[in-house]
């Protein structure tokens, strides 16, 4: 089974709807891709860069690592439930409008958390931060393609995510040099100047476009259940050691009945925020649990690598950061890299290889032993699971029509971060209670193990099942 070459619209052909409002005109191609590829780095340097402040941040807040974990999987969980309804706001309101309002959001919340001495707040302004990040994913891609041409759409697209890969590699070094020399403060703090810069390319360059097809609302209902659904599955796992059990699992159900109410809900509402007959689609239901898979190990892997290299073997946040540069570079490689290879390769296969690499990585990290086992087994982590969650946030394009390609993306984005959320979660739970016995370096290496050896299996069981469920050639629907 080989995927096919994304789908492109002859020239000549009507694109559908085009641009309406205050604000429409000619956009200014340079400034646009300029405009989202700041959207994309600012949101992933953040979520990098931070990982290696968390100890320093438990430090001076007075609280743990474990409880400071929600500065993460809050973020990651708020984006994750924003994905969609952010995408579907700018289709209703106006693209350029609602992007701008996401890097105000984004902005200021971050200005808030970087000033503020209470953990509390921290984490409530990175959720906050979480929303805004969630509408800037999306919109930003949705501009480009707005802007140009069917015949260079794509390669710019890959440009934006080409300067967002460079996040991978400079938000380790960036946070761990900037929490050791000046203070993790400024980690958030320079979000500032960089969504401000964006703000300027939005107004001059991206031109306003809706989507005139899209009917005038928004499914609320939809959004609430399923966003405080994940949210109450993520607290009951992360309170699960502090609570006596009838509590957490009294939690958890409340937030699996509210998910089985949003697939209820969705079922029968006139204009639902996710159309189930989406999931009846194998290929794409095959190609996003892979892609979640790798996404995972990737996520659970840097927060347990983080908390080591720290706390166990003593590396300051800038030593942490240097280390970290061979998953964080070998990463961004596979990210550019993975169109090309979704061109050329059998994408189910691909990705399957990719998470046993990257497990094989981890695995070596996991056992220790310095700087000649980190770096190389960083870099294959980085490497595989990075080829994993690009290659299937990519694959997953070519086996939707054309018009469900957005919709398949958002979906896609929010199961990989949300799942991951809740595993950064649970994976942090688990440190806990084993450091206790064990202490905490064999609780981690243990758990990095586990992600390792298990997103191997995972991988190639998956990957077994699309051989055999997956039709040979499959490919974009014209």
């Amino acid at each position: 089974m080989h995927l096919g070459r994304p789908h492109r619209r002859p020239h000549g052909e009507d694109p559908g709807p085009r641009p309406d409002g205050p604000g429409a005109g000619r956009p200014r191609l340079g400034l646009t891709l300029i405009a989202a590829s700041l959207c994309i780095f600012v949101v992933q340097l953040d979520f990098l860069a931070l990982n290696l402040a968390l100890p320093r941040m438990a430090s001076e807040l007075g609280t743990t690592t474990t409880n400071l974990q929600w500065v993460i999987s809050g973020y990651m969980l708020a984006l994750a439930a924003t994905l969609i309804p952010g995408g579907r706001l700018g289709d209703i309101l106006g693209r350029k409008r609602m992007l701008l309002g996401g890097l105000v959001v984004f902005g200021v919340c971050s200005l808030a958390a970087g000033l503020s001495s209470d953990a509390g707040v921290v984490i409530v302004m990175r959720i906050a931060q979480g929303v805004g990040a969630g509408v800037l994913f999306p919109l930003a891609i949705a501009v480009i393609t707005d802007a140009y041409p069917p015949d260079r759409t794509l390669r710019a697209i890959g440009n934006a995510f080409g300067i967002g890969a460079v996040a991978l590699a400079l938000g380790p070094v960036f946070g761990g040099g900037v929490t050791e020399l000046l203070s993790w403060r400024v980690v958030l703090l320079v979000n500032v100047p960089t969504c401000a810069a964006a703000i300027l390319m939005v107004v001059a360059g991206v031109r306003e476009s809706r989507d005139t097809t899209v009917p005038r609302s928004i499914d609320l209902p939809g959004v609430l259940t399923v966003a405080v659904g994940i949210a109450l599955v993520t607290y009951a796992v992360d309170r699960s050691t502090a609570w006596p059990p009838g509590w957490t699992i009294g939690l958890a159900a409340a937030g699996v009945l509210l998910l089985v109410a949003f697939v209820l809900h969705e079922r029968v509402t006139r204009w639902p925020l996710v159309a189930l007959d989406l999931f009846r689609n194998k290929p794409y239901v095959l190609i996003t649990m892979m892609a979640t898979v790798a996404n995972i190990a990737f996520v659970v892997a840097m927060y347990g690598i983080t908390i080591y290299l720290q706390q166990v073997e003593g590396y300051s946040p800038l030593g942490a950061g240097l280390v970290f540069l061979a998953a964080s570079v070998s990463a961004g490689i596979a990210a550019l890299l993975s169109g090309r290879l979704g061109e050329l390769f059998d994408v189910p296969r691909t990705i399957g290889v990719g998470t046993v690499v990257g497990g094989a990585g981890l695995f070596l990290v996991s056992y220790g032993g310095g700087l000649w086992t980190y770096v190389p087994g960083l870099a294959l982590t980085g490497l595989g699971y990075g080829l994993g969650w690009t290659m299937g946030s990519a694959g997953t394009q070519v086996v939707v029509p054309p018009e469900r390609a957005g919709q398949a993306s958002g979906v896609t984005l929010a199961v990989m971060i949300g799942v991951a959320g809740i595993c950064v979660a649970a994976g942090a739970t688990l440190i806990e209670v084993r450091a206790a016995g064990e202490g905490l370096g064999a609780s981690i290496e243990g758990v990095l193990r586990w992600v390792a050896v298990g997103s191997a299996v995972a991988a190639v069981a998956i990957g077994v099942l699309a051989e055999r469920m997956m039709p040979r050639t499959v490919a974009r629907s014209g």
